[in-house]
């Protein structure tokens, strides 16, 4: 067991894209807790499957990495502003962060919140300058431009008097300042003994604790997770659980895990400072005191922000339900998303109507995640178009809005303002530097950001980078025009053919391949023009005395729109919804039985 002397605790924060995972590869291959002969994969602390297939860091983790006599525990965040419920969290579990800037890119949006939230915690940061060996890095202007934000999110004295190291994450060298040789990440580890402060705390006094996340195992349960704030903590000792009301209960220390490089290791003994999982308090929540029961404390609970967009779940009652699915029924649903409630608390999950819950989060990526979990583990579901949760203050009708970061070639610049002008966007800033790139900033409904993704990315020919962050809540912005185009509706059931698909292409785009099963209301593709349009995807080519109906002419089929979970969501209008099953995506009418009901009047 460390003395509190010996233990650094920091967490290391940054916008998406800027390194953290890679930089955090090589500082546990340098302190050498992978054996020699030990196979690493890259970004080996995005363990998560989902993490590996997006390339981000969706759950923030523990590590514990050694140098010299120190023992340090490193949390890895994630960079993406839907996951911030994961950073708000793990900062009370540190006493400083790492936070890290492209040196070319410098601060962007992402990078902003989570730095703001370290500064409300009063944690000094150090600042990591990383891809400096990148041939456009600019790491004077990174300084700069990070040194200004620092001054707008009300830093105080001490923390604008920040350190500043310079590294590459991806070959694993750092150096204090520029011009130095750069070897190894040492100048790094020495740089965190130094600059974070131990942890504070008594190992003479009563236990104290935070259970700040929580972790499932299949043999001792609900795990808590937090680091000790007083005192020491063995194995098979009572301690006492306070709940968010105040009411205690007392328990009985199953076991006790720690960290060693991946590994979670089990510990007979631990003291302050020590980030730990404590099994044996079946009922355990985030936020729940965990304290000697003669000494008994009852801390602040953790207060999240709330999320902002809202959408149902539903049953599947399409035609191909149970098909590729094992888990169908509502009940199953329901137990599956009230699991999730108890262990994820940015996500507000409650039940609406018989058929349908309400999942709310923090956007259409956080959403997505759980959604595709659930895909995985066999589940079949409906789900709604999302909708912005609104609030009052001071009786005004408020919504969300975003602050949304767009680099763009100049050429393209003209399209993106014109069309987030028209979905209510407030152009903040507009430059472009010297190779032809136009940085733009919008304050932006959320609402209006919906479906636009995917315009986004052919207007600019896939060259643009979208980002935005909630920025606050703000007077309600007036009707927001969605989808210009409208979609094609099959009007009959079975498989489609290459004769079909290859007429219809001409139309619009399609979101279906000669063979697909499609049936009767089900969207098949986007038409050109602004209405929907009843089709025939399954006809195939009559047979007549000229000609076999094998015998087809040599066809050109442009290959078909994909959706993904996120671009799904985007899309869809009121009276459409996606139909999820561990298969496939599909996008379709509401309500089938009122598609065929204007069918038969037309």
């Amino acid at each position: 067991m460390y003395t509190p002397d010996k233990i650094r605790n920091i967490a290391i924060i940054a916008h998406i894209d800027h390194g953290k995972t890679t930089l955090l590869d090589q500082l546990l291959r340098q302190s050498n807790v992978f054996r020699d002969n030990e196979k690493v994969p890259e970004r080996v602390m995005d363990s998560y499957d989902q993490e590996k297939e997006r390339g981000i860091t969706i759950f923030a983790k523990h590590t514990s990495v050694f140098y010299a006599d120190y023992k340090i525990n490193i949390i890895d965040t994630p960079g993406h502003a839907d996951f911030s419920g994961e950073v708000e969290r793990v900062l009370g579990l540190v006493n400083s962060v790492l936070l890290i800037v492209d040196a070319q890119e410098g601060p962007m949006p992402q990078t902003r919140f989570v730095l703001s939230q370290a500064l409300k915690m009063g944690l000094r940061p150090i600042v990591v300058l990383n891809k400096v060996d990148r041939p456009h890095a600019n790491p004077d202007r990174a300084l700069n431009l990070t040194f200004d934000l620092f001054v707008e999110l009300g830093a105080n004295d001490e923390q604008l008097d920040f350190p500043v190291i310079y590294a590459s994450g991806l070959q694993g060298i750092a150096a204090k300042n520029l011009g130095e040789p750069m070897v190894d990440l040492k100048p790094m580890f020495e740089m965190i003994i130094e600059k974070v402060p131990a942890p504070p705390g008594n190992m003479e006094l009563p236990f104290l604790m935070q259970a700040i996340t929580l972790s499932y195992d299949d043999y001792v349960g609900r795990l808590a997770c937090g680091r000790i704030l007083e005192g020491t903590i063995k194995k098979g000792q009572t301690i006492t659980r306070v709940d968010k009301n105040g009411h205690p209960t007392q328990h009985k220390v199953v076991r006790i895990e720690g960290y060693l490089g991946l590994k979670k290791v089990e510990m007979e003994e631990a003291g302050v400072g020590d980030i730990i999982n404590i099994a044996g308090i079946p009922d355990v929540t985030i936020g729940d005191t965990l304290c000697d029961p003669n000494h008994v404390v009852h801390l602040e609970p953790i207060h999240l922000a709330e999320p902002t967009l809202a959408i149902e779940v539903m049953v599947n009652n399409g035609p191909f339900v149970g098909k590729d699915g094992k888990h169908v029924t509502m009940n199953k649903i329901r137990d599956r998303l009230l699991q999730e409630k108890r262990a994820n608390i940015s996500l507000r999950i409650e039940q609406k109507r018989d058929e349908s819950m309400e999942v709310c989060g923090r956007g259409e990526l956080h959403l997505a995640v759980l959604l595709e979990a659930m895909r995985r583990e066999g589940y079949e579901f409906l789900i709604s178009k999302p909708k912005v949760i609104l609030k009052t203050i001071d009786g005004v009708e408020c919504e969300p809005m975003e602050n949304v970061h767009i680099e763009v070639p100049q050429e393209y610049s003209g399209n993106v303002i014109e069309e987030l002008s028209r979905r209510r966007g407030e152009l903040r800033l507009l430059e472009t530097n010297e190779h032809n790139i136009t940085t733009l900033q919008f304050l932006l409904p959320t609402r209006g950001l919906m479906g636009y993704r995917g315009e986004f990315l052919t207007v600019t020919r896939g060259l643009g980078i979208l980002t935005s962050v909630f920025d606050s809540y703000g007077p309600w912005k007036g009707t927001i025009v969605g989808r210009q185009k409208g979609v094609m509706i099959s009007g009959n059931q079975g498989k489609t053919t290459g004769y079909a698909t290859f007429s219809l292409q001409e139309r619009g785009s399609l979101f279906v391949s000669p063979g697909d099963e499609v049936y009767e209301g089900m969207i098949v593709g986007e038409q050109s023009r602004d209405n929907d349009l009843v089709v025939n995807v399954t006809r195939e080519k009559h047979l007549t005395n000229i000609r076999a109906a094998g015998s087809d002419e040599n066809i050109i089929l442009t290959p078909p729109r994909e959706f993904t979970l996120e671009t799904a969501i985007d899309y869809i209008n009121e009276d459409e919804v996606v139909e999820v099953t561990p298969k496939s995506i599909r996008l379709r009418k509401r309500f089938l039985k009122e598609h065929e009901r204007k069918r038969a009047q037309k």
